[in-house]
């Protein structure tokens, strides 16, 4: 797996949903079209495997948490950021969402691991929203897209 291929396989979904409001509505598209079981979930779940084990993906460690862009945002990928991040059961970093994120939540190996308390699949944050991402239950890669690559990171929240 490339990273080439991988922004491919990427950019094929952000054309599904560019222009879309993050929201419940899309949270429940995602995980009907491209959820846990589809084909798109198997192919995404497989490359960040492979991007992982190569090295490309998850290249960064702090506080107990392999991350990493892969992808900044631009007009290829409808203006989305991409990143990865492996996580154990951790919670991460508080943060708030100004235009949202879209996340994918891949659990690893017989884990059940969940992200926020949501297994496998989709969760659409909607913009302004705000938490401290969390895995339970095992190991997960999270996939997450940002409008714009926008984050901001809180103290103490």
């Amino acid at each position: 797996m490339s990273k080439q291929a991988f922004h491919a396989q990427v950019a094929a979904l952000t054309a599904q949903i560019a222009g879309r409001p993050l929201d419940a509505a899309l949270d429940a598209w995602l995980n009907a079209e491209h959820g846990a079981g589809s084909a798109t979930y198997a192919q995404l779940k497989a490359s960040c495997e492979e991007g992982v084990a190569e090295g490309w993906l998850c290249e960064r460690e702090g506080g107990g948490i392999r991350y990493g862009r892969v992808f900044k945002a631009e007009d290829a990928l409808h203006r989305f950021s991409v990143d990865v991040v492996d996580m154990q059961d951790i919670a991460g970093p508080h943060h708030v969402h100004p235009n949202g994120e879209i996340d994918l939540i891949m659990p690893l190996a017989d884990s059940r691991a969940a992200f926020d308390g949501r297994p496998a699949g989709w969760c659409v944050y909607p913009p302004g929203s705000a938490h401290r991402p969390t895995v339970s239950d095992g190991r997960a890669l999270v996939l997450y897209m940002l409008p714009e690559g926008r984050i901001e990171f809180t103290k103490g929240a």
